[in-house]
């Protein structure tokens, strides 16, 4: 949580300069309040991205490291699926050497991830 509460700290300063071009550009034709607002409504829709990007991806945040195959066998349940996962690397977990990866679909991985690795919301799955 701190990894990812710094880096939302992080997206607020580099909303910054966006934010005071705006309000610079637009001050002396609407006054201060409508160009904050109007920088605000600009921020917003540039930056909902990135806080959604940030929030929603922890596993990228918490260090682990994910690969997507196209065209694979889950390893699980055995369904040909469009796109299978497995995850590599993970606090603990090292399977970068594994030459003979198991890719998962995404309910498999999911599953799999929720079972060996806490319970969290698996990043795109094992």
């Amino acid at each position: 949580m701190a990894r990812k509460y710094l880096l939302y700290l992080a997206r607020w300063q580099l909303s910054t300069p966006i934010l005071a071009i705006c309000v610079a550009m637009l001050m002396a034709r609407v006054g201060a309040t409508w160009s904050t607002v109007v920088a605000n409504f600009i921020g917003g829709l540039i930056f909902f991205w990135v806080d959604r990007w940030i929030f929603r991806n922890s596993a990228m945040l918490a260090g682990e490291l994910w690969e997507a195959q196209v065209n694979v066998v889950c390893a699980d349940c055995g369904a040909d699926v469009d796109k299978g996962y497995r995850l590599v690397k993970a606090r603990g977990y090292d399977k970068t050497s594994d030459r003979q990866p198991q890719f998962r679909c995404h309910e498999c991985s999911s599953a799999k991830y929720q079972r060996d690795h806490g319970g969290g919301e698996a990043g795109a799955g094992v």
